[in-house]
């Protein structure tokens, strides 16, 4: 099974970089949103990524151009999955609206289309029967800042035929990834599975009111040298994406989170690194100043 024509579904943060970096190594990417505004609104995230190509990757104008010749763009979902051959789903971590987007792709798609979400919370058997396929259903998880943070987790339910899950790897490494298959289904995968429980237990430390957040990062960084701590990596992921996983949570904590993230943050567009603030300003966060660690 062989992947030529690639669309991801839901350009955000993630999204973009998923579709980029895709059409970087070679391959004809559809990106499909909810509409127009949201598209453009990619084409200039995907734009300003070029600059990270360059420095981080060393890049060629000419290398990057062809990059972003091979992304169309289109708020059809229809035309959109006409003709992929795997479709990665980038929406976000609500089961409704992946229910949904799952059911009009099978619609949609041809018949041989892989569906892999890019899900970090959920598992593949979550939604392998809502696929209508769920032997070309599966899991390909990226992590944030994805040119350099290479990793692809992989990850089928236990109805994703073999040939698919092969196939899938293989593709990881085409499009530049290090692929990480996981032998059974695992919650979080494996980088998820070490990093939410950190990232929930500085939400807890804020939310409860024990350290506000500059002060569990500087604690982190000073006592372990990691470059960021829990509220600066949360601005990276989004706190939408914190907001989400807290909702899905059945628990006092994550309840409580949810509120706090909602009250102080969301609606007031503090969304993180992708809306200019998040606990930190950007482009300059204080945890990045000399004398934070002071």
């Amino acid at each position: 099974m062989e992947f030529k024509n690639v669309t991801v579904i839901g350009s955000g943060v993630l999204g973009s970089q998923i579709a980029f970096q895709i059409a970087y190594s070679g391959f004809q990417v559809v990106v499909n949103d909810i509409n127009d505004e949201v598209l453009e609104k990619a084409k200039e995230r995907i734009k300003t990524l070029t600059q990270s190509y360059k420095q981080d990757l060393k890049a060629s104008d000419a290398e990057l151009e062809l990059a972003l010749n091979r992304m169309t763009y289109t708020s059809d979902l229809g035309d959109a999955v006409k003709e992929a051959d795997i479709v990665i789903e980038a929406v976000p971590e609500v089961r409704e609206i992946k229910i949904n987007l799952y059911q009009r792709v099978n619609e949609l798609a041809p018949k041989h289309t892989v569906i892999a979400t890019n899900t970090s919370t959920f598992l593949p058997s979550d939604f392998a029967d809502e696929t209508g396929r769920p032997e070309q259903f599966i899991a390909l998880h990226f992590a944030n800042h994805i040119w350099v943070n290479n990793t692809a987790e992989i990850q089928g339910s236990a109805k994703t035929s073999p040939e698919v899950f092969d196939s899938v790897v293989a593709f990881a490494k085409e499009i530049g990834m290090v692929a990480l298959p996981l032998h059974k289904e695992y919650p979080g995968y494996i980088l998820n599975a070490l990093l939410v429980p950190f990232l929930k237990a500085g939400e807890n430390l804020m939310v409860k009111g024990i350290a506000d957040p500059e002060t569990v990062d500087k604690t982190w960084m000073i006592a372990t040298k990691a470059p960021r701590g829990p509220f600066a990596i949360l601005d990276i992921v989004g706190l939408n994406t914190a907001y989400n996983i807290a909702l899905s949570e059945d628990t006092d904590d994550a309840r409580a989170t949810a509120a706090y993230l909602k009250e102080h943050y969301i609606d007031k567009g503090k969304l993180g690194v992708q809306t200019g603030e998040g606990f930190y300003k950007y482009p300059n966060p204080s945890y990045l100043e000399k004398d934070f660690l002071n």
